[in-house]
């Protein structure tokens, strides 16, 4: 039976590679807990560096290397319950494959935005994850780039490109809400929230679009634009109401613009479902608890963000791969607002 050594000499890398028969670059990757190295290989060079009494230094290691194993993710607005929902999916499948998450919340400031993805950089991030402010420039692309670090932009995109994304078919989501009720008998649909962006553009055209098939025009007078939050869907529920009180249909930018645009019919006494149909987007989980429950469209946020790790992940093992793209289809989930 092998002893373990006596402390009069130090363990070495080396050491568990020759009791585990592998590499050394073997040994390193499985105690930095990559996903690279997997089943009998990595459990027997667990096992060599339990006998032999090995314990890895990890803060050594990373200054030896190029990268920690720290992931860098930059989210927008974890004010919306939505963002924090594909977080916990990111966060869950980072952590499973060995790394840190390191996460940073700009407010939708470009300028801070800059900033902490400056750090992460400084920080020597394996990856960045990011879900880029309204008014990001395309340069943001370009500029990772030069660093060197694999990057996965999710939820908002950045327009043509061969950078790796994961989002949703936000055209497709909006089309089905809008084509809903539509079919209900909705002679006219309003559109509550949103600003200026990729993402805005991308709903707006899955609600022209379905207007389109039924035979009607679209107005602007039947959007109301508003920050993305249940302020924004308040003032934008109630400008609705004052400008188009025979409306009775709207459908809502996201979930939480919906929970404020809730808030603006219960102060006037209109109740969602049987006098004003309401569709959200997203399916965040309190949805299931509004006051009614919101009828929404579901683009599953928790798996969302963990299809966006796997692609940085699979982007981290293999740099030279094809760009990488996931696309959550949407599906209609019908409770009582609609």
């Amino acid at each position: 039976m092998a002893t373990r050594p006596t402390s009069a000499r130090t363990i070495t890398i080396v050491d568990v590679a020759a009791e585990a028969n592998v590499s050394k670059s073997t040994v390193s990757l499985v105690l930095k807990g990559s996903p690279l190295i997997k089943g009998e290989t990595a459990d027997r060079v667990k096992e060599a560096a339990a006998k032999l009494g090995y314990v890895y230094n990890r803060r050594a290691g990373e200054l030896r290397g190029n990268a920690s194993n720290a992931i860098g993710v930059v989210i927008n607005d974890l004010m919306n319950p939505f963002f924090a929902e594909v977080l916990v999916g990111i966060e869950r499948k980072l952590v499973d494959a060995g790394y840190v998450v390191l996460m940073a919340h700009t407010r939708e400031d470009v300028a801070l935005q800059d900033k902490v993805l400056q750090s992460m950089r400084e920080q020597n991030a394996a990856g960045l994850m990011l879900c880029p402010a309204l008014n990001t420039p395309r340069t943001i692309l370009k500029t990772i780039q030069s660093w060197g670090i694999p990057l996965t932009v999710f939820v908002r995109n950045l327009g043509p490109g061969s950078y790796d994304f994961a989002g949703s078919d936000s055209e497709e989501g909006v089309f089905l809400a809008t084509s809903h009720l539509l079919k209900a008998g909705h002679k006219q649909v309003g559109f509550l929230g949103g600003q200026k962006g990729v993402v805005f553009t991308q709903r707006l055209a899955g609600y022209k679009k379905a207007l389109l098939e039924k035979g009607l025009a679209f107005s602007d007078d039947l959007v109301f634009n508003a920050n993305p939050s249940r302020t924004g869907g308040y003032e934008a529920m109630n400008a609705l109401l004052s400008k188009k009180p025979n409306l009775q249909a709207a459908v809502c930018y996201n979930d939480v613009v919906a929970f404020g645009a809730l808030s603006a019919m219960g102060e006037k006494g209109l109740h969602a479902g049987s006098e004003f149909a309401l569709m959200g987007f997203d399916n965040i989980m309190d949805t299931a608890h509004s006051n009614p429950p919101l009828s929404t469209v579901d683009i599953r946020p928790s798996e969302l963000g963990e299809q966006a790790a796997a692609i940085l992940l699979q982007r981290i093992q293999d740099p030279d791969a094809k760009r990488l793209v996931y696309t959550s289809q949407p599906t209609l989930l019908l409770r009582q607002t609609a």
